[in-house]
């Protein structure tokens, strides 16, 4: 799925959509979680750009060493290459490994209630960055993830201020990428939460390629059209307010 036409238009007006709500709120930077994923690189990267003060964040948690690399690499390129970045790295596996030492064995048993726990302390980190600095946490999932398939955790990578690339497939984040010259072993690594042990990727969890789910999400065809439907009635609750009883 491609429906850009030309990139540098996109990369200017995202920059500029980006600036204007800085300077509208008062912002005093942008905090973004860099995991050495595409989606993370490209929207670092257009913070970057705008020339404001950006902190890139790095929270290697039980991740894999090719992560790891790929999202210090990352971070470590941004600062050369733009004055008004400022890398953090924040070592989060003792922490974690505090947590689920302290909770009871009943507790720590769920795989998927442990990787969202790892999603939620990167969180908290970066809000406790942001507020530090009178900053925002900026959203790196795209349209497929946020709108479709709402393949992210609730309160964790889901938990943000402002999603500058949550209207562009994930196609698009991947071309958006090589024409902002993201590290071509970013834009080549297969799509990864980077949450469980095994190193599962995001295709292996979903069932389906993010082409197949852009073409199901656009047309409503292709092999992917039940599976999307199933995770979107599935995480439905992930993209609804908050169920409230009323008076």
């Amino acid at each position: 799925m491609n429906r850009i036409k030309d990139y540098e238009v996109l990369k200017d007006d995202i920059v500029r959509w980006l600036k204007d709500y800085y300077w509208m709120y008062s912002i005093k930077g942008f905090v973004v979680g860099v995991s050495g994923g595409i989606d993370s690189a490209v929207v670092s990267t257009l913070c970057a750009e705008t020339g404001l003060p950006t902190y890139v964040m790095t929270m290697p948690l039980h991740s894999k060493e090719a992560n790891t690399e790929l999202s210090e690499a990352h971070a470590y390129g941004l600062v050369e290459k733009y004055p008004n970045v400022t890398m953090v790295n924040v070592d989060l596996t003792r922490t974690y490994d505090t947590l689920m030492t302290w909770v009871d064995d009943t507790f720590t048993g769920n795989e998927l209630a442990n990787a969202n726990t790892k999603s939620r302390l990167r969180m908290v980190s970066l809000y406790q960055v942001a507020g530090s600095v009178g900053g925002i946490v900026v959203g790196t999932g795209n349209k497929v993830e946020d709108y479709g398939v709402g393949f992210y955790t609730k309160y964790g990578d889901g938990g943000v201020d402002i999603a500058p690339i949550a209207d562009l497939y994930k196609t698009e984040v991947w071309e958006l990428g090589e024409f902002l010259g993201v590290d071509e072993r970013i834009c080549d690594a297969p799509p990864t939460d980077g949450l469980w042990d095994d190193g599962r990727k995001d295709e292996d969890q979903i069932g389906a390629s993010y082409a197949e789910l852009e073409e199901a999400m656009e047309y409503n065809t292709g092999p992917a059209v039940e599976i999307l439907e199933k995770f979107n009635r599935q995480n439905n609750h992930k993209m609804q307010p908050i169920p409230t009883f009323k008076l």
